[in-house]
């Protein structure tokens, strides 16, 4: 079976232009993409968060996902790098981007909870992990990837990831499963 998705965000060819343009290589992987896509479409009128826009790969996967009821709200530290999101990207009244520390963000922020959160950063995955999932609805999803060895990992994260599993695979109140697949996903559902 062939796992490349068949469909892509219209938009996609000139993000990937302008992350190799900014020596952005951190981007939403395209088989990731599609689940998020899937995820979305699966949540009408949902409520979505990202931790860690980057360039807009994984924002653009998601939009195209979403119905015209659905909201994203998109968190990135590198106000810079999130700017060739915001270009191209901004004009979709279904999506709002914070520019700032997501740690900062998650502590921060009072709304509504999420039936879906993407972390794909540091903050709600190895820092902030408890708040990024108490914004998780019940019967919502909270997905993280890069959980397979990556180019550039520091000394010692392996161990992090090992501990990150152990921690969401032992809560009572999600229930998870790993996936080796695209750069090693996992995927948790807060119970309803």
């Amino acid at each position: 079976m062939n796992d490349t998705p068949n469909t892509f965000p219209t938009v996609l060819p000139t993000l990937r232009v302008a992350a190799r343009n900014a020596g952005f290589t951190m981007s939403c992987e395209e088989r990731t993409g599609s689940l998020l896509a899937v995820l979305a479409a699966a949540r009408p009128g949902g409520r979505i968060l990202e931790l860690g826009t980057g360039v807009g790969e994984g924002t653009a996967w998601l939009l195209s996902g979403m119905d015209q009821a659905s909201r994203l709200v998109t968190v990135e530290l590198d106000s810079a790098v999130q700017q060739v999101a915001r270009e191209q990207l901004g004009s979709d009244p279904r999506v709002t981007f914070a520019a700032g520390d997501g740690g900062a963000w998650l502590e921060a922020y009072k709304g509504e909870l999420f039936d879906l959160v993407f972390a794909d950063t540091w903050p709600g995955k190895f820092t902030h992990l408890e708040r990024a999932l108490e914004l998780v609805a019940p019967g919502g999803t909270y997905l993280i990837d890069d959980l397979c060895p990556q180019p550039g990992w520091p000394d010692g994260h392996g161990s992090l990831v090992k501990r990150l599993l152990a921690e969401l695979e032992g809560r009572q109140d999600f229930r998870s499963v790993r996936l080796a697949w695209a750069s090693g996903l996992l995927m948790a559902v807060r119970s309803a």
